[in-house]
């Protein structure tokens, strides 16, 4: 009996304390004419910050289709960072975004817009569409 209560003690506490992050930063890519730019300079960022931070896991979701020419979103989980380690991130892709925005052609490449200071709770995505886990 003590086995059962303590196996389903252990299940619910796995359950509910699984929670992945709450609080998300959010990268969008708008288009001016001929689709959005590229999310490598972005990605290839976060991916050598996990790396330098020893980080296990960094949660990426994406939402697609929020335009007619493929403009889509990134959402940054931040709950499991130190604060040092989340301002360091903020610091990486403002520098990150600004150098892809300022090495665009400005007729025919579309824009990164990311604001620091706006944080995007999970309540906030629970109802968007097309939101699932970026995989590349």
């Amino acid at each position: 009996m003590k086995k059962i209560i303590l196996t389903v003690a252990l299940f619910c506490f796995t359950f509910f304390f699984s929670q992945k992050n709450q609080n998300y930063l959010e990268i969008s890519y708008g288009s001016v004419c001929c689709g959005p730019p590229s999310d490598k300079p972005v990605i290839s960022y976060l991916k050598d910050f996990k790396k330098k931070n020893q980080i296990k896991s960094l949660e990426i979701l994406i939402q697609s289709g929020l335009g007619r020419e493929g403009e889509f979103s990134l959402y940054v989980g931040t709950d499991f960072l130190t604060k040092n380690q989340k301002s360091r991130l903020i610091r990486g892709l403002t520098a990150a975004v600004s150098n892809q925005n300022g090495s665009r052609k400005q007729e025919s490449n579309g824009t990164v817009f990311f604001d620091s200071t706006a944080v995007v709770h999970q309540q906030d995505l629970m109802n968007a569409k097309n939101l699932t886990i970026y995989k590349k």
